[in-house]
């Protein structure tokens, strides 16, 4: 048996970058569906600017949950798929208040919060074994999502 995976990389650490992948994995398909809530529910004097907002954002989450799983296929190994899975192995919580933009935009700052660790995580554990494709996916994910977090907390004066 090779010690090495179909791309080449070593498959015990390949395994490892899996697992992270698979739990990032569950954070976004919760953070998708709470932005979705968001989206949908939203009410009130900047229902527009945000209801907008939120489906810019819904759409990106999208894509990044096939990246990811697509990613993990890559690999050698099976995304996950369940939403019970998903909510066992999410550190975001679903989301209990929709309608409130400004609660919204705080949820979103904190499953950022979630998120950016994990992604720097496999940033460095993809480094050390020479991943180059999981790597350049969470340096873009990375970059984009700080830009992201400032324009957010801009909005809610932070």
């Amino acid at each position: 048996m090779s010690d090495r995976n179909a791309i080449g990389l070593d498959a015990q650490k390949s395994a490892q970058a899996a697992e992270r992948l698979n739990t990032l994995l569950a954070n976004y398909a919760i953070f998708y569906q709470n932005v979705r809530g968001y989206h949908w529910n939203v009410r009130g004097e900047k229902f527009f600017e945000l209801h907008l907002k939120f489906e810019e954002l819904y759409n990106d989450l999208l894509v990044k949950i096939d990246e990811i799983a697509e990613r993990i296929l890559t690999l050698g190994f099976a995304p996950q798929h369940r939403y019970s899975a998903y909510q066992e192995m999410s550190q975001i919580p679903e989301s209990q208040e929709v309608s409130d933009g400004m609660k919204a935009v705080e949820d979103i700052l904190r499953s950022f919060q979630v998120i950016l660790p994990i992604e720097r995580e496999l940033l460095a554990l993809s480094a050390e074994i020479g991943d180059e494709g999981t790597n350049a996916l969470m340096s873009d994910y990375i970059r984009a999502q700080e830009k992201l977090v400032w324009m957010y907390s801009a909005y809610l004066n932070k």
